[in-house]
């Protein structure tokens, strides 16, 4: 018996043999059908053929030690390159962790089930199965300390400031001999993407910034700034066209990317809906508190998302790690490079825009 269901109008399952030589993007049009396979197409899907689009502004939070992974180098410097970032909410240790490379160090694969007790005695760092030498700690911290007394960061400003100064000494680092383009401050800083920091004291370069305050230091950084200047961000975005964001998994930054509504339409009140591109690759679940800002259908009611932008929103439970570098293989694939939008570059004017939407909607009260 032939169903009439329109739920049986989808291409039946009835996939290609994989064969040598196979693309990661065939692979997962033609493989990834069902379960969170089938949800990893649909985010490439999502990503490649609507986020990608010219009229949208795609932002990213970043949680989870990724960078010491070497996940900044294969996916997010290649994702940033292409312009398919535009604007960036990171964990300080990711940052921080980033700097490494740019300043030669090595960290090596190893295994989670050594005996850290030994590790310690020889000045073994981990972080899960990621090794690397205790200096490369006090290297990159002396490296901080020496910038952050510059003159330049004698002040107060936002933290998307903040890292664009310090991505541009990072970016110097990189072109020193056999070092290469590996440090996501440094491509952020080329392309006018403003990186900030939802907890900026909750990293090692917070902590070295807290030890130049007990110097002497008038550096501050501004975290009503950063409220602001995303929330502008997200309005100019509406405002020209839509908003998407990308989360790696959840945690602060997660939630910073996606508050830039509610701050809009609650806070500030003018009128708004929501982000209209929703997509998050995550291992935590909702029903232990564990899911960071929650399902997309539960942002609904905080005014995170569009109610009618809902079915553009695609939450793939798997393993960052893995489902990045494919998502990034799939969007290099299929989209052309777009011209950066340096964010960075018209922060000031999105910001007077945002105070003018504020008095205007103040008026209406």
């Amino acid at each position: 018996m032939v169903s009439g269901s329109g739920y049986l109008r989808t291409k039946p399952i009835r996939p290609k043999k994989i064969v040598s030589g196979v693309s990661a993007a065939e692979l997962i049009d033609e493989a990834f059908l069902a379960y969170n396979a089938g949800r990893l197409r649909e985010a490439c899907r999502l990503f490649s053929r609507k986020m990608l689009e010219p009229n949208v502004t795609v932002g990213m939070s970043i949680t989870g030690a990724l960078t010491p992974a070497g996940l900044g180098m294969s996916s997010l410097i290649p994702l940033i390159e292409a312009g398919f970032i535009d604007w960036i909410v990171s964990t300080g240790a990711n940052l921080y962790h980033d700097t490494h490379f740019a300043l030669g160090h090595t960290l090596h694969p190893g295994s989670p089930f050594l005996d850290d007790r030994k590790l310690r005695q020889e000045g073994v760092i981990r972080i899960y199965d990621i090794l690397f030498d205790y200096n490369v700690l006090l290297s990159t911290d002396a490296f901080y300390m020496k910038i952050l007394k510059e003159p330049e960061f004698n002040g107060e400003m936002s933290t998307a400031e903040f890292h664009y100064r310090i991505g541009r000494y990072v970016n110097e680092l990189e072109a020193l001999p056999g070092v290469g383009r590996v440090s996501i401050l440094a491509a952020a800083y080329r392309t006018g993407v403003p990186i900030y920091t939802s907890s900026p004291g909750d990293s090692s370069i917070g902590m070295n910034v807290a030890r130049c305050v007990l110097e002497g230091s008038g550096l501050r950084l501004d975290m009503a700034r950063d409220v602001n200047e995303t929330a502008a961000i997200v309005l100019g975005a509406k405002e020209k066209g839509k908003s998407g964001i990308l989360m790696l998994g959840g945690g602060s930054p997660k939630n910073f990317v996606l508050q830039t509504e509610p701050h809009i339409q609650e806070v500030l009140g003018i009128r708004e809906a929501g982000h209209d591109y929703y997509l998050q690759l995550t291992d935590a679940r909702p029903d232990t508190g564990g899911l960071s800002g929650a399902t997309p259908s539960e942002a609904v009611t905080w005014g995170k998302v569009d109610p009618d932008h809902l079915p553009d929103a695609v939450v793939c439970y798997a393993d960052t790690t893995i489902a990045l570098p494919l998502l990034t293989a799939y969007a290099l694939t299929s989209r052309t490079p777009r011209t950066p939008s340096r964010l960075y570059d018209r922060r000031e004017d999105l910001y007077q825009r945002l105070l003018a939407k504020y008095a205007e909607a103040k008026t209406e009260e």
